[in-house]
């Protein structure tokens, strides 16, 4: 009898300690973000849009503010260097906000078909696969009356393209919020198929927000590969980054107009 208790409590033992695991066992990452050259800064933070497999990690909110972005805030450390803690394993992309109305998001390109791989944003298409696509997009009818193709990545199979969509003329929220425009991005897709370029009738939305017209006009919201895609596991990751000269206007995305 004796013999069997101390074998019943040994098993009951290991059960709970493989149901409630050790602390070393939750694991939780620290990004940390080395930022030259920026103007003062009022948020630096991460957001995990995709998961492993490309799906969104949660429903995109349809009257999104611009200046409030859905994101993990990082504590700024030092000058120029923000940390965020405790971040479960997954990609995320960092955001920025500036003073006034300034925004910077990373990005990359996730699966719009299942089974498909991730495009980092940085990846690159021939010029002439690029005319081809953008002029599709162009020259093609949509609701938005702003259509702006900003990032293109893939391969000789398949083409990925960031889509920056605007509505700034009057819209069926006129009568609730006077003046109102929304803007939006898209992850779109084309698939190479008989001789050319078709596009996939499913996209990845990233965001939609909602505001005033005349304020719209006044943002600047750009959208940098090299801030998009981190991949976050157990061990700390640094990343520098170099602000942009934005008065160059080398990162693509919403400026004033």
């Amino acid at each position: 009898m004796m013999l069997w208790r101390m074998w019943l409590f040994a098993t009951c033992a290991a059960v709970v300690g493989a149901t409630v695991g050790s602390p070393r066992d939750v694991a939780a990452g620290t990004l940390t973000l080395r930022i030259k050259g920026s103007p003062p800064l009022r948020l630096v933070g991460v957001i995990q849009r995709w998961d492993q497999d490309g799906n969104p990690v949660k429903p995109v909110d349809p009257k999104a503010k611009i200046d409030a972005p859905d994101c993990i805030p990082g504590k700024q450390t030092a000058e120029g260097v923000w940390q965020v803690e405790k971040l479960a394993p997954g990609r995320y992309d960092v955001v920025i906000l500036g003073e006034g109305k300034l925004r910077i998001d990373g990005f990359d390109f996730p699966p719009v078909l299942e089974f498909d791989p991730f495009f980092p944003g940085t990846a690159e298409i021939s010029d002439e696969h690029r005319e081809e696509i953008e002029s599709e997009i162009r020259n093609s009818k949509h609701y938005e009356n702003k259509v702006e193709p900003l990032y293109f990545g893939g391969n000789d199979q398949a083409i990925r393209v960031l889509v920056m969509l605007i509505r700034d003329l009057p819209t069926s929220y006129e009568g609730d919020f006077p003046g109102a425009a929304t803007i939006r991005h898209e992850i779109w897709q084309f698939t190479w198929a008989y001789g050319g370029w078709k596009k996939e009738r499913r996209t990845r939305v990233i965001d939609r927000c909602i505001l005033h017209r005349d304020e719209l006009r006044r943002w600047t919201w750009l959208w940098d590969p090299q801030l998009g895609g981190i991949q976050v596991g157990k061990e700390p990751i640094t990343l520098d980054y170099e602000f942009p000269d934005l008065e160059k206007r080398t990162l693509k995305g919403l400026y004033p107009y």
